[in-house]
């Protein structure tokens, strides 16, 4: 629903006249006030973004970026990006209370004047008046092979005290989760090996307290500090009993645990300097992960068990310090940023076997403990400028310095110099459509973990070391088309083809073993569809289908066959599907759900395989908006039987010369999901 400058004019008469003035509404800009969210009783500034046709949140900083560097997410707020490292776009969005929020507007992410943003983005506008709380809590179970869910949920303050704002949350991300069922080994002809019967069930919980603050000293000083802290706990445990054709029957007890603390310290203040603003921005984050995996094999006859336990420390760090000076010249939007990030991991691996006698002896393991640091310094220089009515463009170059340092029993050390950057254009001829165009140049973060080995007891793989691994560099062409269909709905496009440098996958060692690294050139061709269709123009008042459809074709040559395969691990493709009927004229709500999701086999040295869960996942639910002023939503989940799916080939040498060793299939029960979620004000 789009509404016009009157109609802000009237919102804004109509605040408390102590409430902060909000920013002026964007020249251009499509917009959505709060009455077009009426009917679906909005909690919070989330419940209203994800009603917004024909839109999908994506990106932000805690999506393995490197540093900060340029905005990610299609989300800002108030005009500024959200730039916490350890809390996603939701997370924050989750805590702004929809009374506070005046206006949702889709802008031109070339017009923001925040380098890195393009096609549409969701500009929330809100202010802050006075104290205000939420919270929600959401409880279920399953049939089957696990705990009851009880304490999943967030409560949230958030208000102003003259020039402060604050928000407070406590949060709990958590789950219970499990599934059964046989597992066959066969050989390479098909004929059965051995029948393992197996039941696994794992459970985590992340409590988390997270504070930001903010303060406007006035004359354009502001500053910012968001401190968060939390604990993670994961536990899983998987039995299994293994029935062979020939030999003693065994038992397996799989255990796997990890906790640790994580913490993030960020704050950030801009000032005016000369023509512009300088904004000064600084974050550390830290975390810990304790991680331990035990596997015994017990037998029916007089032999003695066997087995291995698995221990891992890993401390993982990062440091950023950064700068950004805008300005305006040319009647463009200018951007001189540097940053220095500094990453850590230090990492202490220990392996046992279990001795004849029933205790576990500690095995050498040499490269599987070290330290991985990388310096990096980045300098960008950005443009934005608004052409004419219906075309608008933004230009970043960059370049990136940084050494990469592992220490422990593969020391090394390598320095890096590598251009980045992008350009964009979008154009909008008409109102209800615009197409936006980016070609850009990225560089990857890589995962620390992979320069050191590690081992996965349970499937029998072992991981080694590499401290020649790089950054995989792409060149990217991404196209991204938007048509609002009036009172029908709207749909979006995209399209993005990416070539791959240093492509990161599975790759051979020399001594014999595997380990992550660059295998070469690739390329991904993506193609994504989002679509709103509202059925009120046909009669069927407060009904709307949301549909997300994206179907991707990989292309790498496989390092160990040669062979041209996807990408080990990546999406090949997925749907969703949500219906939701708000019944006019009432406070209830209900609606369902599909999903489907391609998940892309993986390669190995010494195997190859898929692991998945479906192949359709449905759902039904029913909400009340005003249950003594709550919102109640019960959901049933996983109602057309969805499982997961396993399956590998292993073979007795290096693929492909390597004759099959044996083929393993997995099939297993999850069960219905209950979910049960009460989300209120205070």
């Amino acid at each position: 629903m789009s509404v016009n400058a009157a109609a802000y004019a009237q919102d804004t008469d109509a605040l408390d006249v102590a409430a902060p003035v909000a920013p002026a509404p964007t020249p251009g800009a499509q917009a959505f006030d709060p009455d077009y969210f009426i009917q679906f009783a909005p909690r919070n500034a989330l419940d209203m973004v994800e009603r917004i046709p024909g839109f999908t949140i994506s990106g932000g900083n805690n999506q393995g970026q490197r540093g900060l560097g340029q905005a990610t997410q299609n989300v800002i707020v108030n005009g500024d990006r959200l730039s916490s490292k350890s809390e996603s776009v939701q997370d924050q969005l989750r805590r702004i209370p929809a009374s506070d929020v005046l206006r949702i507007e889709i802008v031109d992410g070339n017009a923001t004047g925040i380098p890195g943003l393009t096609g549409q983005v969701a500009n929330v506008v809100y202010t802050s008046s006075g104290a205000s709380g939420q919270f929600r809590w959401t409880t279920g179970f399953r049939p089957h092979n696990t705990e009851a869910q009880l304490l999943r949920g967030e409560a949230s303050l958030s208000g102003s005290s003259g020039a402060l704002d604050y928000t407070v949350s406590l949060t709990n991300d958590n789950d219970r989760f499990g599934a059964d069922g046989p597992i066959i080994i066969s050989d390479a002809t098909g004929d059965l090996i051995e029948r393992q019967d197996t039941k696994f069930s794992g459970k985590f919980d992340n409590p988390k307290l997270a504070t930001i603050f903010a303060y406007d000293f006035g004359s354009g000083v502001v500053a910012n500090l968001n401190l968060s802290y939390r604990e993670d706990y994961f536990k899983r445990r998987e039995s299994e009993i293994a029935t062979p054709v020939s030999g003693p029957i065994r038992t397996r007890d799989a255990r796997r645990e990890e906790d640790g603390p994580e913490y993030e310290i960020g704050a950030d203040i801009q000032f005016p300097v000369g023509p512009g603003t300088l904004k000064l921005i600084g974050l550390e984050r830290y975390e810990r992960d304790n991680f331990q995996s035990t596997v015994v094999d017990s037998f029916s006859d007089a032999r003695p068990s066997t087995g291995f336990h698995f221990e891992q420390v890993n401390g993982a760090g990062e440091r950023i310090g950064r700068f950004e000076y805008g300005w305006k010249l040319w009647n463009a939007d200018w951007q001189l940023s540097g940053e220095a990030a500094f990453n850590r991991l230090d990492r202490a691996s220990k392996l046992f076997e279990l001795s004849p006698g029933g205790e576990f002896v500690q095995l050498a393991f040499p490269q599987g403990t070290g330290g991985v640091t990388e310096d990096r310094y980045e300098t960008s220089l950005s443009l934005s400028r608004t052409l004419s009515e219906t075309l608008s463009l933004q230009l970043i170059g960059a370049m990136e310095f940084s050494k990469i340092e592992q220490t422990g029993a593969a020391a090394n050390s390598r320095s890096f110099k590598r251009p980045k950057g992008s350009f964009a254009a979008t154009w909008k001829p008409t109102n209800d459509f615009d197409v936006s165009v980016t070609i850009a140049r990225r560089v990857s973060q890589l995962s620390f973990g992979d320069f050191l080995a590690s081992v996965n007891l349970n499937n029998d793989n072992a991981n080694g070391g590499n401290n020649e691994l790089v950054p995989y560099q792409s060149w990217n062409v991404e196209i991204e088309a938007n048509k609002t269909l009036g009172p029908w709905g709207s749909i979006q496009l995209q399209a993005r083809q990416a070539w791959f440098e240093d492509f990161i996958d599975w790759f051979p060692l020399p001594g014999g073993g595997e380990a992550r690294g660059n295998i070469g050139d690739a390329d991904r061709l993506h193609l994504q569809a989002n679509a709103t269709i509202n059925f009120d123009p046909v009669g069927f008042k407060g009904a709307r289908l949301d549909i997300e459809a994206v179907k991707r074709w990989m292309s790498v040559t496989d390092p160990f066959t040669g062979l041209d395969r996807p990408f080990s691990y990546d999406q090949e493709g997925m749907f969703e599907i949500d219906f939701r009927h708000d019944i006019p004229s009432t406070d209830w709500a209900w609606g369902a759900n599909l999903e489907h999701y391609d998940q892309a086999p993986y390669s190995r040295r010494f195997e190859e395989g898929r692991d998945w869960e479906g192949p359709v996942w449905g759902s039904l639910y029913i909400e009340h908006k005003d249950v003594l002023g709550l919102t109640v939503q019960a959901r049933a989940n996983n109602l057309l039987g969805a499982r997961n799916f396993f399956r590998r080939t292993v073979y007795d040498g290096p693929r492909p010369d390597g004759a099959i060793l044996f083929r393993e299939y997995q099939d297993r029960r999850i069960g219905p999901i209950f979910r049960l979620t009460i989300s209120g004000d205070f």
